[in-house]
């Protein structure tokens, strides 16, 4: 039982501290060189910016003259095409309901509307992709075709998709690739089917022997076993 807990705590403490969408292209200078806030440098055409949230960073192509190419999840089309509402800055109720719903659009916005008060971060995954970048000329026009309502996956097909095949000719995310290895280690942690047994035989004992409390009770635990 002490060992049941432990091993729920541990895997609290992990998932309340991850930042589920947090970019990691990051080397070993980055991590020891103290932050620094400094302006960034002039903005050309085809850069890839990048930038900050609380739960994942944000990614955009700019495109010249203060406007920024960027993917992000909207219902507002689903329902209408008034072009001048959909136009107007996503407000977080509709990017949740366009997670939800799968459905997004790569939209032009202003540097100032796209960055929401965050600091920018210029080409910084060029150093780590192992392709080159593609001409600044040729980026912008890539992303310029893109523009318009396009399927949306939070984790197959989302803004850092967008940027790094328009980029680098190939899409990547690495944010997707942190979360599926920490879905990874939850997995193949064998306390995991311990703690499933547990919950499912608690939902029997409070809802009862039925199909929708036995059968998870007996497959989660079971493929949680096979899986590690």
């Amino acid at each position: 039982m002490l060992q049941l807990l432990a091993f729920l705590v541990e895997k609290f403490s992990l998932l309340s501290n991850f930042k589920l969408f947090e970019s990691t292209w990051t080397d070993a200078e980055d991590k020891e060189r103290p932050a620094q806030r400094a302006p960034p440098p002039p903005l050309k055409r085809g850069d890839l910016l990048e930038v900050p949230r609380s739960l994942f960073t944000h990614y955009g192509i700019y495109l010249g003259d203060n406007k920024v190419a960027h993917l992000i999840p909207d219902i507002l089309p689903v329902f209408t095409n008034d072009r001048k509402q959909i136009s107007c800055v996503i407000t977080n109720k509709r990017l949740i309901l366009g997670c939800m719903y799968r459905c997004a659009s790569v939209r032009v916005d202003t540097l100032e509307d796209f960055a929401y008060g965050d600091n920018i971060v210029v080409n910084h995954m060029d150093k780590m992709m192992k392709k080159p970048a593609l001409n600044n000329e040729h980026v912008a026009k890539r992303a310029e075709k893109l523009i318009g309502a396009i399927p949306y996956s939070l984790l197959w097909n989302n803004c850092e998709h967008f940027v790094t095949s328009c980029r680098y000719g190939c899409a990547a995310s690495r944010q997707t690739e942190k979360f599926c290895e920490c879905l990874k280690s939850i997995i193949r942690d064998q306390r995991s089917v311990i703690a499933t047994g547990l919950l499912g035989t608690i939902s029997i004992v409070c809802f009862g022997m039925a199909p929708l409390t036995t059968l998870p009770t007996i497959l989660i635990p079971f493929t949680l076993w096979m899986a590690g």
